[in-house]
């Protein structure tokens, strides 16, 4: 695990939205499996597209940044379910918050700034009262899969869909229920 330098987890702000649509872009385009862009141009311009994503007042947009300000992640916290944007029915979902398009720059990739981004949807979740957090992963995230796995999360098939050719799995983590 490479030496992790002092980080905050914020709010991102409208100047750093190109900055974190490149890393989603980067991340997800370069993993095995995944469409490319040009194959899917239009997936890759949503990921793009931060200020429409934040100008939803169900999307959180989480970002990393080390002390010296670089962007290290990135994450979407969905308030409502109906805000989620996947296929499938995850958006008929009732009393859950959602995770989506997380990513974490190369040089911090193994560092935990995923698990700590993930962990703040999580709180987050838990804060607003929901039961449950939804998620949705594919084959080529394999990191991802573990680490949603070793918090908690479980596959739910039932929230199983196909993105063109891909394969996107669904997964959940119930939270325990607030006294």
């Amino acid at each position: 695990m490479p030496i992790l330098p002092p980080y905050s987890i914020a709010v991102a702000r409208p100047d750093q939205y190109t900055a974190i649509g490149e890393l989603l872009v980067q991340t997800y385009s370069a993993l095995p499996g995944m469409p490319r862009v040009i194959d899917q141009p239009e997936y890759y311009a949503r990921l793009r597209d931060v200020e429409a994503r934040t100008s939803n007042a169900a999307i959180t947009v989480y970002v990393a940044l080390s002390a010296a300000g670089d962007l290290m992640g990135s994450v979407d916290f969905i308030h409502s379910m109906e805000q989620y944007g996947s296929g499938g029915r995850a958006t008929t979902v009732a009393d859950a918050a959602g995770i989506r398009l997380l990513a974490v720059a190369d040089a911090y990739r193994g560092s935990g700034v995923g698990k700590r981004l993930t962990g703040v949807c999580i709180e987050r979740a838990a804060t607003v009262g929901k039961s449950q957090v939804i998620l949705h992963t594919t084959r080529a995230m394999g990191t991802a899969w573990t680490m949603y796995e070793r918090l908690g999360f479980v596959r739910s098939e039932d929230l199983d869909f196909m993105q063109r050719d891909l394969e996107v799995y669904g997964f959940r983590l119930r939270l325990a229920q607030r006294q």
